[in-house]
């Protein structure tokens, strides 16, 4: 099963115009909302160095990553 790891952070402001799009795509696909100010482990044993970070998992390993904010129709590629 795919799934998408959302790497986010409140004072990042990207991820404020980024976030929307990635409420609509979890109607698509399961996503897991991770606030690295509170989840820095999990954040540091993804390798993510900025965010927005979207990882694209398929049961349980790493299939690709998106840095950055994209558009609706953007992510929508990104998970096919």
């Amino acid at each position: 099963m795919k799934q998408l790891f959302y790497f986010t952070a409140p004072w990042c402001v990207p991820c404020q115009s980024f976030s929307p799009i990635m409420d609509k795509i979890s109607a698509t696909i399961p996503v897991d909302k991770i606030n690295i100010d509170y989840e820095l482990d999990r954040a540091r044993a993804a390798n993510v160095m900025s965010v927005p970070t979207v990882v694209l998992a398929e049961n349980g390993q790493e299939i690709k990553r998106s840095v950055g904010a994209k558009s609706y129709e953007q992510m929508l590629e990104f998970i096919k």
